[in-house]
This record gives C-alpha cells, structure tokens and sequence, in this order.
C-alpha cells in the first residue's frame, strides 16, 4: 500500500528552528517518494479538516511535530480513523517518544517513520479527558501550570519553574480507590502513568509499558522536603522505586486498570504535561489498544 501522510506541526512546542524541522521533512520524505501535506496544529485539538482528508484523500499516517501535548490533543481526535501515528519529538519533556523508543534526534525520528513498525499503544481517560501518557495532581501540574505562563520555552525554562515551586510546594489531601483497596493521605503529588517518566529521562512509573493494559499510579508522599530530594527522588531517577500498595510514607507505587482519585483540596492538575481544570473526584480508566504508533521494530513485534 502506497503511505500518504499528514504531518501536524506545532509552531510552539519546546525550542528550536522550526523553519528548519520543515525543510528536513520535506527534503526526507521527498527522497522517499512519500505524498504528504504539512499543516499546523491547532490550539483547541479539533482537526476536522484532517478527518476529511483522511476520508476524502486516503492519507495512511498522521506525523505529530511537537511535545507529549500535542500528540494526546491529535490522537484523541483522529484515533477512530484508522491511521497510524509518528511522532517527532519537539516538546520539553518527550516523555512518550522516550518511552517507546523514538530518538529525539530529528534525523533519526524521521528515519523511523520509514524504518519502523505501528504499535498498539494503550491510553487512558481521567474524568472526560484523553491522556495517552501521563497526567498528574500536585507538586508537577502546578509546574506545568507555571511553565505553560511563560515566554520561553524548553528545559531550561522546565528546570527553573521545577525548582521555584519546589521551593514553595505543599502537601494534599487525596482518597485513591482501587478494586482491592481505599487509600487516604497526603502527597505533594500523585502521576497516573502509562508511559515510563515524565521525559528527560526522568523515570516516575519504571514499571509502566506502553501495552500491558494497566494504569502505573505513583503518590509520592506528604514527607520532609528533605527526605524527598536525597531518598524519594533518588528512587525515581534511577527506577528503584517498588510496588508498595501500602506503603505508610515515601512511595506508593501500584498498577490497575481502573483507580478513582478523590482530591477534596483542588490540587492542580495536568494532563500530558498541559495544565487542565482540576476537580474534587477523578474517574480514570485504560483504554486498551488505543492507538498505533510507529515504533522502532522490535517494539512493534512484540505488540502487535
């Protein structure tokens, strides 16, 4: 089957030259005799535009340029077409293409379009919303809250608004229900994962697969801040953290398909690394096999 792709780039996503991004794709997928369109992501994540060209065209592949944001926002708007999904990394974090081995090297990410193999790849929804990665309460939204406020993008941008509000962060107060258990305490944040980290290489969910149908939930604990940097964050960075459903202080660390996450204190919330209305009770529940993503091959052998 001849590809035909349709390559979404979002002018905004992390730093760098995006004149110069487009004019490596055109040249690439020219030289291998791929028909394709290049348009702009859209700030509100409807691509009605897309579906029809999809339909009308015969286009294949969806290529995503841009942060962890911009490919749930796509995903979760073309994922009924039957298209597969590329991705080339351009966000801050790049947690998803981390997880599923894609380089963030643009040569390389463009060669795997060619090179690699569609993965099914699970999702998740929280309350009414789509997350094909990671979202979050506490301590890291509010980080995105402030990072998406400001000018300047990219790491360095990343790393300063970390550090400012670790400075000032709070515990909460959250009740975690799963099928085996109800949990109450207090955390400076909770991640609900189905990728790995949350990019950078900074692992949260170790454990987590991009396809084993499962919900990763890390609650890093109400503790000294401390404690936190020299112990907790030392287990996450090099991913020693365990599975500890029960777990008095530190980690907790569990895997389910379906959790409920009552959060009587508002803490703030983020969904793949985009700051987002929070609210007292969230549903959350895997999607299996959500979507397909061009993964390096041996990725996609083992889960297709």
């Amino acid at each position: 089957m001849n590809r035909k792709m349709i390559v979404l780039m979002n002018p905004v996503s992390g730093s760098g030259n995006r004149s110069k991004l487009r004019k490596l794709i055109e040249r690439r997928l020219t030289e291998k005799e791929i028909h394709f369109e290049i348009c702009s992501t859209n700030a509100e994540g409807r691509y009605n535009n897309i579906r029809e060209k999809i339909k009308n065209d015969g286009f294949t592949d969806v290529v995503v340029a841009g942060g962890d944001g911009t490919i749930s926002s796509v995903v979760n708007d073309l994922r009924d077409t039957g298209v597969n999904f590329g991705l080339i990394p351009c966000g801050s974090g790049n947690g998803l293409a981390l997880c599923a081995g894609i380089s963030k090297n643009p040569e390389k990410a463009i060669e795997l379009l060619f090179t690699g193999k569609p993965a099914e790849t699970d999702a998740f929804i929280i309350n009414n919303d789509f997350s094909c990665m990671l979202s979050g309460l506490g301590f890291d939204a509010q980080v995105a809250h402030d990072f998406a406020k400001q000018k300047e993008r990219g790491l360095v941008t990343y790393v300063k608004q970390t550090y400012a509000n670790f400075l000032k962060a709070k515990p909460y107060s959250f009740e975690i229900i799963t099928q085996e258990s109800t949990i109450k305490t207090d955390a400076f944040f909770i991640s609900i994962a189905n990728s790995n980290q949350f990019g950078n290489s900074f692992t949260i969910a170790p454990k987590a697969s991009l396809n084993d149908g499962l919900l990763d939930i890390v609650v890093v604990q109400k503790m000294n801040k401390l404690q936190m940097l020299l112990s907790v964050l030392y287990q996450v960075l090099n991913g020693e953290v365990k599975e500890r459903p029960y777990k008095k202080d530190g980690v907790m660390y569990y895997q389910a398909p379906h959790v409920v996450i009552n959060n009587p204190q508002n803490a703030p919330l983020h969904i793949d690394g985009d700051p987002k209305e929070t609210a007292l009770s969230f549903t959350i529940r895997i999607i299996p096999r959500a979507f397909r993503l061009i993964q390096p091959a041996l990725n996609a052998t083992a889960t297709v």
